[in-house]
């Protein structure tokens, strides 16, 4: 069985959707979530599917090696990032190659780079008027989503489109692929 950490920031929907989807398969054990954040909804949901959730400061970040350890000491095979907005310490990204994936709410190599998370992706590919948005789940390396592309998936931007409507299109097809894809690395690990 391999494992898997969740590094997540935000409310948790996707580590949610994959932790549900990876229990049902038994190809994979979620063994913990990490967060930045201490008042991130994550945390709740993680423990209320009986995965625990650490957190950690930013020190974690500055200087990993205790963020490596813990990864060691729960012989982690593949990391994913699920709404995390922190940059991966280039040590990490060294010590786990082409074992961290990322989902991206666009198209890259289009709207992406530090800065480019949740509505402010969506307001740009409507400002700019794209006929098309979707989302890229993507290995990470050390520089902001331009890891190499796993997969990809496209919606219609339409003419009426709010940054909210984009985002429900979008969130859709991160619940039905991320959990997929998810599984489809750890086969080939």
């Amino acid at each position: 069985m391999k494992n898997i950490v969740i590094f997540a920031s935000g409310s948790g929907t996707n580590a949610a959707n994959i932790i549900r989807y990876l229990s049902e398969k038994k190809s994979a054990s979620v063994k913990c979530v990490i967060t930045n954040n201490p008042k991130a909804g994550v945390i709740e949901k993680a423990k209320n599917l009986g995965v625990p959730a650490v957190i950690f400061d930013k020190e974690a970040l500055i200087n990993p090696a205790n963020l490596l350890a813990d990864l060691n000491d729960l012989e982690t095979d593949l990391i994913v990032l699920a709404g995390f907005l922190k940059k991966i310490p280039d040590e990490v990204v060294k010590a786990f190659p082409n074992r961290i994936i990322n989902i991206h709410p666009a198209l890259l190599p289009k709207y992406g780079g530090k800065g480019m998370y949740g509505m402010h992706v969506h307001e740009a590919v409507i400002q700019n008027k794209e006929p098309k948005s979707g989302i890229t789940i993507h290995y990470v390396n050390e520089n902001y989503d331009e890891g190499g592309i796993i997969f990809q998936s496209k919606t219609p931007v339409f003419e009426d489109d709010t940054p909210e409507s984009l985002a429900e299109r979008i969130h859709k097809l991160e619940y039905e692929y991320f959990p997929q894809i998810v599984e489809k690395v750890l086969l080939n690990l």
